[in-house]
């Protein structure tokens, strides 16, 4: 696992773009070979896409040859409601560059067969050839997309029941009415992003401080779903330093060695 660490939100989200616009450009996609993307919804990535967003506006980046697979999306939530993410890709990500909508996969928490709806959304990803980069925020509680503590980590496309803890922290979004807020999600699996190439985490502020200690420093726990990815062979985490705050210090110096070649 390689860990970057960079002094504030902005730049992390900078490092984490310049990483994902040279990935792509490298690969020069084609429409007969494009490139596959892995996106992730919520505050964490926000930055990374804002500054997509201006690499593409300044010719540094195109995202014609680009198909995108969204990590998650609520159930018997509508499209276009504001907080859907089908909603939440295209206000804030989507709209703003050169994809055409067709390459755009975002999961169907609407469909009349979920199951089926889950098991397309693999075969989809298959098909395509397997996602190149999957991009990933990270909750508090260290779970990637909405495998929340305790999910299989082996898991594939499925149907979760949200925590009580994730339904309150997404009742900000609703009015702080709980009862607004949905309750279960469709969502990738760990395996599903462990079959990823490569995986790019983004993780900030010090609320997320013990979710990247074990991250990238504890046992691999179905308790912190995203610690999987120290199996990845190609995984990397992007954080700021307040989310450092409880990395030991000898770990914090590694990592800051590791990347200025010291070691």
């Amino acid at each position: 696992m390689r860990v970057i660490i960079e002094p504030d939100y902005e730049k992390m989200s900078k490092w984490a773009a310049d990483y994902v616009a040279h990935s792509i450009n490298e690969a020069k996609p084609t429409a007969e070979k494009p490139f596959k993307l892995g996106c992730p919804t919520g505050s964490s990535p926000l930055g990374l896409y804002k500054e997509l967003i201006r690499k593409y506006e300044s010719g540094e980046l195109s995202f014609q040859n680009v198909i995108t697979f969204n990590m998650d999306e609520y159930v018997n939530l509508d499209q276009n409601h504001p907080e859907s993410y089908h909603s939440f890709m295209w206000n804030n990500f989507f709209s703003h560059i050169d994809i055409k909508p067709e390459n755009v996969h975002i999961l169907d928490g609407n469909a009349k067969d979920l199951v089926k709806e889950c098991e397309d959304y693999e075969k989809a990803i298959r098909d395509a050839g397997g996602i190149d980069l999957f991009m990933g925020g990270v909750g508090p509680d260290g779970h990637l997309a909405f495998n929340e503590p305790g999910s299989s980590l082996t898991s594939r496309t499925r149907i979760k029941t949200l925590a009580t803890d994730t339904i309150i922290a997404n009742s900000r979004f609703f009015d702080g009415d709980l009862s607004k807020v949905p309750t279960q999600a469709l969502t990738v699996g760990i395996g599903t992003v462990m079959d990823a190439k490569e995986v790019l985490l983004v993780c900030n502020g010090h609320h997320k401080a013990r979710a990247l200690k074990h991250i990238i420093d504890g046992d691999i726990s179905h308790k912190w779903t995203a610690s999987m990815l120290q199996m990845h062979p190609k995984a990397i985490v992007v954080c700021d330093e307040a989310a450092c705050d409880e990395l030991t210090v000898a770990t914090y110096k590694y990592y800051l060695d590791k990347e200025r070649g010291n070691l």
